[in-house]
């Protein structure tokens, strides 16, 4: 634009100054000069990584330039929109659903596609982080943070951030504005909720502890009491197969006794002499017990030395 306006202005002293002189030579010059600079004007460059909307007069062209350099009608102007991967970071102050106060730090990466450029700019302009995606941004993270208590926020984290880049990807995709990716940086709760959650989170683990070492005493209470079962049990067993074991012998030796084997063993086992049994009153008849067999004699007592 500077250049058409000085342009003009060689012009119009080109042409007085010919006119004074009445010389063709200094009117071609002058003319040389304003063409070459209306050309310079005309020549417009879009750097790497944007995309030049074109407009006349205020009015939105049908058409984009890529980046280079693009030769222009001067009156035609070239505004550049930066179609590269932006991030921006925002904080923002937020209530749970059971109304705890939460900072929240908010990061963005966007960018605008190449062929929605010049729609961007004729809906909403160059600003359109001003005034499209900050707003967006704020609503939404107060929005799907409004859904959590302050504990379940700490808790599903991960849940939160999907949740809210669901909801500001849906809001900027009605303006051509494609979301790359975003994060929570950091969630600030007040000193007071943070001193509850600590002082919970350690009580949970005393519980814990108490909760693993009475656990601990019943397992081995159990396996104390399974041993001496376990002991009883083979105590049991060995009387058991000992009674069985004797039974067992004594029955085999009672089916293995005959008449035979008993007065065989006796007869290894005598000495010779009959047991005597004294009878009678006074005991005055011996019996020998080999009368009773069939084999001795009756012989009576022999006097004692007092005379009974």
């Amino acid at each position: 634009m500077i250049a058409v306006v000085l342009a003009a202005l060689v012009l119009i002293g080109g042409i007085i100054t010919a006119a004074k002189l009445r010389k063709g030579f200094i009117a071609a010059i002058t003319a040389i000069v304003v063409v070459a600079l209306l050309l310079l004007g005309s020549v417009r460059t879009v750097p790497a990584g944007h995309t030049g909307v074109v407009t006349t007069f205020g009015r939105v062209e049908n058409y984009t330039l890529d980046s280079g350099a693009h030769l222009v009608a001067p009156w035609k102007q070239v505004v550049r929109m930066d179609n590269r991967v932006q991030k921006h970071t925002i904080e923002l102050p937020c209530f749970s659903s059971d109304i705890q106060e939460v900072n929240v730090s908010y990061t963005v990466n966007y960018q605008i596609r190449k062929a929605d450029a010049m729609t961007l700019f004729s809906t909403v302009g160059i600003s359109y982080y001003d005034v499209v995606i900050a707003p967006n941004i704020a609503e939404s993270v107060k929005v799907a943070t409004a859904r959590y208590t302050a504990e379940a926020l700490v808790a599903m984290r991960d849940s939160l951030a999907r949740e809210i880049e669901d909801i500001l990807s849906a809001k900027l995709a009605v303006y051509n504005i494609e979301l790359v990716g975003t994060s929570i940086e950091n969630m600030d709760f007040t000193d007071v909720f943070t001193n509850a959650v600590e002082a919970k989170q350690v009580a949970q683990q005393n519980k814990l502890r108490a909760q693993t070492e009475a656990e601990q005493r019943v397992i081995e209470s159990e396996a104390a009491a399974e041993i001496k079962k376990i002991d009883a049990d083979a105590a049991a067993y060995e009387v058991l197969a000992r009674a069985e074991a004797e039974a067992e012998a004594n029955r085999m030796i009672s089916e293995s006794l005959t008449q035979n084997l008993i007065d065989y063993t006796y007869a290894n086992s005598w000495n010779g002499q009959l047991p005597r049994i004294v009878t009678g009153e006074g005991g005055g008849l011996l019996i020998n017990a080999g009368d009773l067999l069939g084999t001795g004699a009756r012989e009576p007592l022999p006097e004692s030395a007092d005379g009974e």
